[in-house]
């Protein structure tokens, strides 16, 4: 059976790379998984052992072991993975993975294992992007400065991907995206102009 493909979908916090990878996953027929990281924190009401995150890891495993992880990183005290064995195991079935990580993370993957995909999900703009991110009403002033700041920052390294695509419009985005995982697959491709890069 043929190795499935590893995916990375990278993006800055709002620019919907959470919602096109949910639509490819469930409309495209092709045989993906999302990879579900490894924590040490507990989790939260509604979250769900295996599917949110594989949580209560000791912190040892990320400190000692961290080539167990195709990449990791610690947040607000937290260790996260994405653990090494679990992606392999849907890859070994024939399955591709799909990595929905930060810039950062993406990095750290390219040096520990060979990425068939990366595709980097970009905003129609910073305006826009400040748009969808007050529209969640969730976060103070400050917070959403940092998160447009940061999403600055990992916008310059929008180039280290093989893909760059606008998410203007979900619908078309989402089908670029898939037109670009189902090329893995050596699946027949629709006719037209292809990708939606920015």
């Amino acid at each position: 059976m043929p190795r499935g493909p590893l995916i990375i979908v990278s993006g800055p916090s709002g620019c919907g790379k959470s919602t096109l990878i949910g639509r490819v996953l469930k409309q495209s027929g092709l045989p993906l998984h999302l990879a579900v990281s490894a924590t040490t924190r507990t989790p939260r009401r509604g979250e769900e052992e295996g599917v949110h995150y594989f949580f209560g890891w000791d912190r040892t495993r990320f400190q000692g072991q961290a080539d167990d992880f195709l990449e990791h990183a610690e947040v607000y005290g937290n260790h996260y993975g994405t653990p090494r064995a679990e992606v392999e195991r849907h890859q070994q079935a024939g399955t591709g993975v799909i990595l929905d990580i930060d810039v950062q993370g993406a990095q750290q993957v390219r040096q520990r294992a060979t990425v068939d995909l990366s595709v980097f999900i970009q905003p129609p703009s910073l305006e826009e992007l400040e748009r969808r991110l007050r529209g969640r009403g969730t976060e103070d002033e400050a917070a959403l400065t940092r998160r447009l700041d940061q999403a600055r920052r990992e916008m310059e390294h929008a180039g280290e991907y093989d893909v760059q695509l606008v998410n203007e419009f979900a619908d078309s985005a989402a089908e670029h995206l898939r037109w670009h995982i189902a090329a893995l697959f050596h699946r027949p491709q629709p006719t037209g102009e292809g990708s939606h890069a920015g």
